[in-house]
């Protein structure tokens, strides 16, 4: 029987077949078990960037949840990504998927934060897409994404007159 609960740490030797298994698990719609496994590689190497990107992409799958993490807690993350177009990229990654999350909750208003939500994701892979590599243009094929649900859902702007005074 344990008696304590503790952590286990993970050896070095482990960190690329469990890399391979953060993949998996993101691809099994296991995201929760993806994301412990990136938090104990990152308690081994705190600056594994596959570990960072596969913690910021296991985060981001668990947004359609309601219990879900939130936007600001994987936006917190992103300042440890070395490469600037990584951090621009996943930044918009980041809103697009939020964006996509309060579409599919439908509630008041979801749609204006969707719209904004979006529209923050093109400024940031605007931004990927000056910085990108030859042959990478997956910051323009988000781009397109994203304009294409903003055209398909007719998402737009809130009205600046959407917001009722709280008093008379």
């Amino acid at each position: 029987m344990v008696s304590e609960l503790e952590l286990k740490v993970l050896s070095k030797e482990a960190i690329p077949r469990s890399l391979e298994r953060v993949e998996r698990y993101r691809l099994l719609n296991q995201p929760a078990l993806a994301e412990s496994i990136c938090f104990d590689i990152l308690e081994v190497e705190s600056d594994n960037q596959q570990a960072l990107t596969g913690l910021i992409l296991a985060l981001t799958d668990q947004f359609d949840r309601h219990s879900g993490p939130g936007i600001s807690r994987v936006l917190e993350l992103l300042p440890r990504l070395t490469e600037a177009y990584d951090r621009d990229y996943y930044t918009g990654l980041v809103y697009e998927r939020q964006a996509k999350a309060r579409l599919l909750r439908e509630y008041p208003g979801g749609h204006f934060d969707a719209y904004d939500l979006l529209y923050e994701a093109l400024e940031w892979y605007e931004k990927a897409d000056l910085l990108h590599e030859a042959g990478n243009e997956d910051a323009r094929l988000h781009w397109n994404s994203c304009v294409r649900i903003i055209e398909s859902n007719q998402l737009k702007p809130r009205p600046d007159d959407d917001v009722e005074p709280a008093f008379d």
